[in-house]
């Protein structure tokens, strides 16, 4: 089932728009509301991610605490053994 929804646009930029009569804007509308919707449906998942891996980051250091780490060390070392 579709919903209506209403805009407001300037009457300038109405009249600009009947002067290209061809063009369905009501599409325009929808596809441009579809897109800016997938940008924040992604945009929200980037921040439950973010907040999962700051809830296990927050466990790990309940459960080990603070660890002594460097990963350029490990990458390097890595590196080194695979020549």
């Amino acid at each position: 089932m579709s919903e209506i929804i209403s805009v407001r646009i300037p009457k300038e930029l109405r009249k600009k728009m009947k002067k290209f009569s061809y063009v369905n804007w009501s599409e325009i509308v929808r596809e441009a509301i579809k897109r800016r919707v997938k940008i924040e449906e992604k945009r929200q998942r980037k921040i439950e991610a973010t907040r999962d891996m700051d809830k296990t980051r927050n466990r790990m250091l309940q459960t080990y605490g603070a660890i002594d780490y460097d990963s350029v060390e490990v990458i390097r070392y890595w590196r080194r053994i695979k020549r």
